[in-house]
């Protein structure tokens, strides 16, 4: 759940095809950028997510906003979400109450927080019309979103009143309530509705109950850790030595004390919900500029956002710290909120700590709908949920989807095989409505009474599940026969006995369209002693390691009709296969592929390893080679090792590798060994992910002597395959010196991967492509080739039906080469698709894997096969100067690949029947 989603498909493709129709409502962090993707579906009446990817000169971003209407018909009300500790959002969610009549239908994180202390929100919040913390420290006014009774709402500020009446009927001024930072004078209050995880630590306090003193204040020479009060107790505190403290010294069991606490809004009315933020991004209008401030660097971000009238919640979250998305800076929000239509705006906690949930049609559990930056849900004190009128229950209408997701993938299935759907149930109101429905379908295929969709012939299907006047569809298409499968992970690694991995079987036709294939559709043979593998009822298997150390072996295989039985079928546990010897290999079998219809056989292998491997990395034999200043080499462990001096504290040393060492892709941890001198210095390794990106693994401080080897956990999030850039150290509180040695990676032994070989049909002969009406050569000019292209400097131009388009790929995707790549290509599919003498597109780039990152290559991708498919033309990819020749397909996008040396050689019909090129290289 928590893995970065994939890029979005392209469902505005005439939108990304015709500069021209780019709407208001695709606003980016910067007006230069474009929106790649975008999808939306309606959460509750009044509440709409949209989720989109856009592509701006510097970064990518992924946003997920929520649309609300405040205090309209839809009954869409903001609370305030936790108040009891931190807690993942979900969690917080799960366990709120909405109230009779009502649902949560979305939560977003809150406020920062104290993350390093008392866990407390560090500023002001209200729920339900009444104060549960003020900021800290002090009573003066703090920035928050609040919401009133009419379920409007604003940005404001919220400042503390109130006060203690002592006895003799003295008032001293409360400066604190719930505070996560108490004020360093004056007097503090704690009560039941502590929002942290402990109170800060306090000096003199008295307990008050019933308007009573029930605990007298013990003597205190310094500030002391409390617990928190029980409900009905409100502990008054006040730092040891003031005036204050005194006062309360002095207080005995039965003595009379008043504490009232109360919000003060810097105008209108005390708002029923309020939830603290920091910076303000949009103000009457106008996007705020925090250039040169603290925190505005570009990160994952939390905003709120209100329509003038305040009558229009706008709820986003930025991904960020991530390949997929670089996140934006203070400023950056500020003006996408300005955008968007947001005339006041806050930001709230963001980083690790953004989070947003929306729920589905039908269902009562909310999803996570963003990528955290930390790769899992941060417990976070507060936050903001949504939540709807509860609806009658009554079905109204379904909801229709593959079991297993919503990506194209899952709406694809080849003919003979089979796709499971599912069916919610939603009254009108998109609450849940229990009943199920009765299947039928239209086009290529039927449904079973299960929900089972069987394709019979390529083509367009319908899916539809109807209960009384409720109706639901899914469209579906049925691809070309099978020709080929492919799994998720060529080699599954496990560290230990009890872990297990998934994965899916992706299936190909003869265009390069893809499917996943069902676990009903598949065979499997594995070692049933060491493995269990079993359905995870989302399309994919599951495999866990039954034994502690283990390498192996598994095939899956589709099924052509008929086969079922042949080979064991599934227990109750789910899990493949009948027992079989220990040490005998089985063959295991889904149930229920035997009503396929005839389906091509096709397997793949996938290697299996269990337990833990050290294997060699660097042994720094070559450390004469690494360069960095205050490097040496130096006596090692074993043989010659590096030695970085660190001569006061807080030092950094970093001996840069003289060659990017690759780290084995399914590594869990590096192992270096190091000659500790007892100062506290920290060792790292630097790394680069698959997409360029940073990655630094810590060490533990060196507090011991001589040599030991150490662990490096690599991060979850890492995007393999992985190289090593760089060793370094850092000091610790004194000057230092870190000498380092033999650097490995702990991996399991799998294997190697086995990666079949395809030869795609068009790689011709010399004869079939010279029988092509004309020709051109990739690279060095071949006899009889109308032209060569030999690089990308040429404008794009049309020969004989076909659009050549030349990318010039020398500025990375993320510093704005991808954008200006992109917006050529926009307008080159626009102008083929206008000319009706033009077949073909041809995209004409040079080998640059170190500029073109997977998401531009991705979406190049994906606009030639939406051009292909909604215009009836062909598209190609061709590549120059490449290690070695390739030709393939995806979503009968040709791609074709030319290496430096040799003869690439391809003839060409834009209006063929057939492929419309055939390629030849001569070595």
């Amino acid at each position: 759940m928590l893995s970065p989603r994939p890029l979005m498909p392209v469902l505005l493709a005439v939108l990304l095809v015709t500069p021209a129709a780019a709407p208001a409502r695709a606003a980016g962090a910067g007006s230069e950028g474009i929106e790649t993707a975008r999808t939306g579906r309606q959460i509750a009446p009044g509440i709409r997510l949209e989720s989109y990817d856009r592509l701006e000169a510097d970064r990518w971003l992924r946003i997920d906003e929520l649309l609300v209407d405040l205090g309209g018909s839809g009954g869409a009300r903001a609370e305030y979400l936790g108040g009891h500790g931190p807690a993942t959002v979900a969690e917080s969610a799960a366990r709120h109450p909405a109230g009779p009549g009502r649902r949560v239908v979305a939560a977003v994180n809150g406020d920062f927080f104290d993350i390093r202390g008392t866990g407390a929100p560090l500023g002001p919040g209200l729920g339900g019309g009444r104060l549960l913390h003020s900021a800290g420290p002090g009573p003066g006014a703090a920035p928050a979103v609040g919401f009133g009774a009419d379920g409007s709402g604003r940005v404001l500020r919220l400042g503390l009143g109130g006060g203690v009446t002592l006895p003799g009927g003295e008032v001293r001024p409360l400066t604190g309530y719930n505070a996560a930072r108490p004020a360093a004078q004056g007097l503090t209050a704690y009560t039941a509705d502590w929002p942290g995880t402990q109170l800060p630590a306090l000096g003199t306090a008295v307990e008050v109950r019933g308007g009573r003193v029930t605990a007298a204040a013990p003597p205190a020479r310094g500030p002391v850790r409390r617990e928190r009060p029980v409900p009905g107790t409100t502990l008054l505190a006040a730092p040891a030595g003031g005036a204050s403290a005194a006062e309360l010294a002095a207080l005995r069991p039965g003595d009379a004390v008043a504490v009232s606490a109360r919000a003060v809004p810097d105008a209108g009315p005390v708002p029923v919900t309020a939830v603290g933020g920091r910076e303000a991004l949009v103000v009457a209008g106008v996007p705020q500029d925090h250039e040169g401030e603290p925190n505005n660097t570009a990160a994952p971000r939390t905003a709120v956002g209100f329509s003038r009238d305040g009558r229009r919640l706008r709820i986003l979250a930025v991904d960020g710290r991530q390949p997929d998305s670089g996140g934006l800076t203070l400023t950056a929000l500020g003006a996408l909120m300005h955008r968007l239509g947001a005339y006041e705006a806050l930001n709230l906690d963001g980083g690790g700590s953004t989070t947003l949930l929306a729920g589905r049609s039908g269902a009562s559990a909310l999803l996570l709908e963003n990528s955290p930056s930390d790769g899992r849900l941060r417990p976070v004190p507060n936050g903001l949920v949504l939540t709807a009128p509860a609806g009658s229950g009554r079905t109204a209408g379904y909801r229709v989807e593959a079991v297993g997701g919503t990506a194209e993938d899952f709406t694809r299935v080849f003919p003979g095989l089979t796709r499971t759907l599912s069916a919610t149930g939603y009254d009108a109101l998109l609450g849940p409505a229990p009943g199920a429905p009765a299947w039928s379908a239209e086009g290529g295929g039927s449904v079973d009474s299960a929900g089972v969709f069987h394709a019979v012939r390529p083509g367009r299907a319908t899916a539809h599940a109807r209960r009384a006047t409720a109706h639901g569809a899914l469209p579906l298409t049925v691809l070309g026969p099978l020709t080929r499968i492919l799994p998720s992970q060529a080699r599954i690694g496990l560290a230990e006995w009890g872990e297990s991995a998934g994965f899916r079987l992706i299936g190909y036709d003869a265009q390069g369209a893809a499917a996943v294939v069902e676990p009903r559709d598949v065979a499997l043979e594995f070692d049933r002693s060491q493995w269990s593998v079993t359905d995870d009822g989302r399309g994919g298997f599951t495999v866990t390691a039954l034994v502690r150390k283990a390498t192996g072996r598994l095939r899956a295989t589709v099924r052509p009709a008929g086969t079922a039985g042949t080979a064991g079928t599934a227990g109750s546990s789910g899990a493949y296969g009948a027992p079989a010897a220990p040490g005998k290999p089985g063959r295991a079998a889904v149930p229920g592929a035997g009503r396929a219809a005839a389906a091509a056989r096709a397997s793949a292998d996938i290697a299996l390893g269990v337990g833990l491997v050290t294997l060699p990395v660097t042994d720094l034999a070559d450390a004469g080679d690494w360069a960095g200043a205050g490097v040496s080499v130096a006596e090692g462990h074993t043989g010659a090792g590096l030695a970085l001096e660190l001569p006061a504290a807080g030092a950094q040393g970093s001996a840069a590798a003289p060659r990017p060492l690759p780290v084995p892709e399914l590594a869990r941890a590096l192992t270096l060994w190091v000659d500790g001198d007892g100062s506290g210095a920290r060792s790292a390794v630097e790394l680069a992910d698959a997409d360029g990106a940073a990655v630094k693994v810590l060490g533990p401080a060196a507090d011991w002597t001589g040599w030991r080897e150490v662990t490096l956990p690599l991060p979850a999030t890492a995007q393999p395959p992985l190289t090593v850039t760089r060793l370094s150290a850092v000091a610790g509180t004194h000057p230092g010196r870190l000498a380092l040695d033999t650097l490995g990676a702990r991996t399991p032994p799998t294997g190697p991967a086995a990666v079949p070989a395809v030869r795609d049909p068009v790689v011709a002969t010399e004869a079939r492509v010279r029988a092509r009406p004309w020709r051109f050569a990739l690279g060095a000019g071949a006899p009889g080739a109308d032209f060569a292209l030999t690089g990308t400097d040429r404008p794009q131009f049309v020969h004989r039906g076909v659009r050549f388009l030349p990318l010039d790929t020398t500025e990375p995707t993320v510093r704005g080469g991808g954008l200006s790549r992109m917006r050529a290509l926009r307008e080159a599919l626009a102008a083929a698709a206008r000319e009706p003498g033009t077949g073909a597109l041809a995209v004409v780039r040079a080998y640059a894997p170190a500029t073109v990152d997977r998401k531009e290559t991705a979406l190049t991708g994906r606009l030639l096969a939406e051009f292909r498919r909604t215009t009836g033309k062909r598209a190609a990819v061709l590549t120059l100067g490449a290690p070695r020749f390739a030709a393939d397909r995806s979503e009968g996008v040709l791609s074709i690949t030319a290496p430096r040396t040799g003869r690439t050689l391809v003839g060409a019909d834009a209006f063929a029947r057939g492929d419309w090129l055939a390629v030849r290289h001569t070595p």
